[in-house]
């Protein structure tokens, strides 16, 4: 037994204890607070700030996590980290959210009126804001809640109110009447990227458009006859040879009897349908532009809600999808319609509320932009691009942006940043400024709020104190070094901010954009609240600890890949923190009150100290390396087999033999390592599992008031010793090889029996001699036999390892053919793996391009592999004669 001492670590693994009042400590000690007066290099990250609507779900936790990782990281580098938090007010989400909670009272925002409206969704944010910081605490995020910012407070306002002003004047933002996208159930306009398509079954409805002069009729099709009732033409392909001769013709449209020309238009595809196509310029985008060329009517046939209004006739008042029905039957019964095709096609649905979307006439406004993409896709030509990673959706950014359209930015909502427009009630005049002109009376201010993504466009610079020129914060902290977001929002949100950008601070608003993917159910489904099968973060962490879905949500996978959720992988991270945990219990138990000054790692040290320390460089080196390229993924397999394998399974067990001898320097060397490599692993950890990795530093011998805080570790030369590590590597191979054969052939580990080990050379004989303590502690051989040349003592099994060969004479346990079988796979298994080496060597690009080190590896490996190859056919050989 080891000499253990008490310790204030429990006995137990419970994230839910140690978790408890961390987060506010963290918070009392301004860990997380940045320095602007101090000298060191600026790190900042804005968060992408969530909708104040509520509940964080997976995705936020992803996101989040992922920040946390890189600021605590840099943090610890010796970086001044920003990591400024915030939120969004989300205008259309909040809005219909409150509208909900009135009328459960049966009360009407138009009851309350615009300023009361207002003041209950401010009430509304307040509550919810609480939420969701809850929620970032219970996630443990280092934010800096001291600049934490809201996209529609004083100073965000205003800076909304100076990128509006200037691009109006600029001429890039503009107000005109044109086809948006319309939702009927919110009764507001939506950009382009609001509106989500999806396959639905309709029809085509074939109809005869009779020619005025009652000579014939002209067939067209649409899959929306409700809006036949605002048709101003008909249009043809000018060289038709069809219908060339009834260019400049009229034809009588059905229901409403109005007289409307027969126009030659290039837009028309001869080949798709009648090649002729009904016209209706104030409910279609493309017939809209038709109608310019030609100069023709628009006429709107609904109303706002979607119900048809005075203009659809008989059919004034009635729902769209209703009147739909009845002019089918009215247009069937008249002889018009004269076929139903069914049809499935993509039709536009609302993001927020879901309804379908109606293309809609309307004034509206708008930003110019094509002059601001041009600019954005500049950049990404010159060093001072923003890096894509991966790097593949710089391709789908630059897509949308070389086919943008211009962005329609107001909505008819009563929350968000109002329009600084009025309009002159006499002149009809418009102003445009800060503030409302000096003769306010006289003006009536825009109705209508800004687009959620126009003031959210200018989070990198509005947030640090733009448009303010001397803010010390804003040349210090800009621009920031990191977006993290999903591949989902690139149109949405990272585009706009990329344009906005260099529109009014000249340069990239971030350094690099991190894209991750969706959290997908374990099925692969996309989580939603119609199926049922969303998770709940914060019922994760009540379960499992912060740590553990951190953890798993920011290594499972890869750069812009999706991510499988999955409990039992959460479960299985839960295993390795209690793994974790207990190593750390032991190590402090066995520390003996070590204090930090007295760690040495100076004296003589076993194969096994020279060989955690040199795994703990390497795994440094691997951590750091991978971390900045947003390699988290691989830096957790790095992590977990190092601190798994490594350091639990290996050292942990094999410090037990110094912890229970008695050469007390070899015990003081012990504590030493164990505390040194303990101290580093929580460190590279930390950024990962926060909370755990507190805990434990804390009970460590350690400098300095919180692991948050602390150094991050770096690569010590002086402890790296390869040759020890070799020869560590070696006894591992020949003690997992040994319980190998024991398992198969079921003797138990406490049975002695024969190990014969017959080593290559005088080196690897000095290293098995010199280590032989370890050899009879964990394969508990009896006899123990080292030497060069030794033969295959009768029946035995073998084992083929790096520089040497096994031998366990296990007399009547063993059964010949079932061995040569084994050996007959190994021998395969070799055979491949020279195959593979030698494929890589004889490709003369891996040879030419690898470094010189690489290809010395592989050279090595297959010399490695050959030698294994050729003992196991020689052993195949033996067993012939047995």
């Amino acid at each position: 037994m080891t000499n253990e001492q008490p310790t204030t670590m429990p006995t137990k693994y419970d994230p839910q204890t140690i978790e408890k009042g961390r987060y506010e400590w963290w918070l009392e000690g301004k860990f997380f607070e940045a320095h602007p007066e101090s000298e060191k290099e600026p790190y900042t990250i804005v968060i992408p700030p969530p909708n104040v609507t509520g509940k964080l779900h997976l995705g936020h936790a992803w996101d989040t996590a992922l920040q946390d990782i890189m600021t605590r990281m840099k943090r610890m580098q010796g970086y001044d980290v920003l990591w400024l938090p915030g939120m969004d007010h989300a205008g259309i989400a909040t809005q219909a959210k409150v509208e909900e909670k009135l009328r459960a009272e049966n009360i009407s925002r138009y009851d309350l009126g615009r300023e009361k409206f207002v003041e209950e969704t401010w009430k509304w944010k307040e509550e919810y804001a609480g939420h969701i910081r809850t929620q970032w605490s219970k996630l443990g995020l280092g934010l800096d809640y001291s600049r934490e910012r809201f996209t529609l407070d004083e100073g965000l306002s205003n800076a909304v109110k100076e990128v509006f002003v200037k691009l109006y004047n600029k001429k890039l933002i503009y107000r005109g009447e044109y086809i948006i996208n319309w939702d009927p159930a919110t009764k507001t306009a939506l950009s382009d990227i609001e509106v989500i398509h999806k396959d639905v079954q309709g029809a085509f409805y074939h109809m005869h458009y009779p020619l005025a002069d009652g000579t014939g009729t002209i067939d067209v099709a649409t899959t929306r006859p409700e809006t036949m009732l605002g048709d101003t033409a008909v249009a043809v392909h000018p060289e038709d040879e069809r219908y060339k001769h009834l260019i400049g013709k009229t034809v009588m449209l059905p229901i409403v009897n109005r007289e409307i020309p027969i126009v030659g238009d290039d837009y028309v595809d001869m080949e798709f349908g009648s090649g002729a196509v009904k016209i209706t310029p104030a409910h279609d985008p493309n017939d809209f532009e038709i109608g310019n060329r030609h100069n023709l009517q628009r006429i709107l046939v609904m109303n706002e809600d979607g119900t048809m209004n005075r203009n659809a006739g008989i059919y004034d008042g009635m729902d769209r999808f209703d009147c739909r029905k009845k002019i089918v039957k009215d247009l069937q019964d008249a002889g018009i319609l004269f076929k139903i095709e069914d049809h499935l096609h993509s039709v536009g649905h609302s993001e927020r509320s879901g309804a379908v979307v109606e293309p809609y006439l309307s004034t509206q406004w708008f930003v110019k932009m094509q002059p601001l993409a041009e600019e954005a896709i500049k950049l990404q030509e010159t060093e001072g691009k923003v890096n894509f990673v991966p790097d593949r959706f710089e391709k789908t950014y630059l897509r949308w942006m070389e086919n943008v359209h211009d962005w329609c930015i107001s909505r008819q909502l009563w929350w968000g940043h109002r329009i600084p427009a009025w309009y002159h009630k006499e002149t009809g005049e418009i102003y445009v400024g800060h503030e409302a002109p000096a003769d306010a009376e006289n003006w009536d201010q825009d109705n209508d709020v800004l687009d959620t993504w126009f003031s959210s466009a200018l989070w990198p610079f509005s947030t640090l104190g733009w448009p303010d020129g001397e803010n010390e914060e804003f040349k210090k902290y800009y621009p920031t070094n990191a977006l993290v977001t999903g591949y989902d929002i690139i149109f949405f949100w990272v585009s706009r901010m990329i344009f906005q950008g260099i529109e009014f601070t000249g340069t990239r608003p971030f350094d690099d954009v991190l894209i991750h993917g969706l959290v997908r159910a374990e099925d692969g489904r996309k989580m939603s609240k119609s199926l049922g099968n969303g998770i709940d973060p914060m019922d994760v962490i009540d379960q499992y600890g912060a740590d553990s879905l951190r953890y798993f949500l920011s290594t499972g996978s890869s750069p812009g890949q999706d991510l499988r959720y999955s409990t039992e992988k959460v479960e299985a991270v839960w295993n390795f923190a209690n793994k974790i945990w207990n190593a750390s219990r032991f190590a402090l138990m066995n520390m003996d009150g070590l204090k930090f000054e007295e760690i040495n790692l100076d004296g003589k040290k076993s194969v096994a100290d020279a060989w955690i320390l040199t795994r703990l460089n390497e795994t440094i080196e691997q951590v750091t390396r991978l971390s900045e390229r947003y390699e988290f993924g691989e830096v957790g397999r790095a992590l977990y087999n190092f601190i798994w394998d490594d350091f639990c399974d290996w050292y942990i067990e094999m410090s037990k033999l110094p912890l229970n001898g008695e050469d007390e320097e070899a015990k003081l060397m012990t504590r030493s390592v164990l505390a040194y490599v303990l101290d580093n692993t929580m460190r590279l950890l930390h950024p990962f599992m926060p909370f755990i990795t507190e805990e434990i530093w804390q009970n460590l011998p350690h400098e300095g008031e919180s692991i948050t805080v602390a150094a991050w570790p770096t690569v010590n030369e002086s402890l790296s010793n390869k040759e020890e590590a070799a020869s560590m590597k070696l006894l591992a191979e020949i003690i997992r090889s040994v319980r190998n054969i024991r398992s198969e052939v079921q003797t138990p580990m406490s049975k002695k029996v024969p190990l014969y080990i017959s080593a290559k050379d005088a080196d690897t004989l000095a290293v098995l001699e010199a280590n032989a303590k370890y050899l009879d502690r964990f394969c508990n051989p009896e006899p123990l036999v080292i030497g060069q040349g030794i033969e295959a003592p009768g029946q035995s099994m073998s084992a083929v390892v790096t520089g040497a060969v096994l031998y366990l004479p296990l007399q009547g346990l063993i059964d010949i053919d079932a061995e040569r079988a084994r050996l007959e796979k190994e021998l395969e298994k070799w055979a491949k793996e020279v195959k593979l080496v030698q494929g890589k060597l004889s490709n003369e690009r891996f040879v030419s391009k690898a470094p010189e080190a690489v290809v010395a590896e592989e050279r090595a490996k297959e010399q490695d592999y050959r030698e294994k190859h050729a003992i196991v056919l020689s052993r195949i050989e033996e067993l012939k004669n047995i």
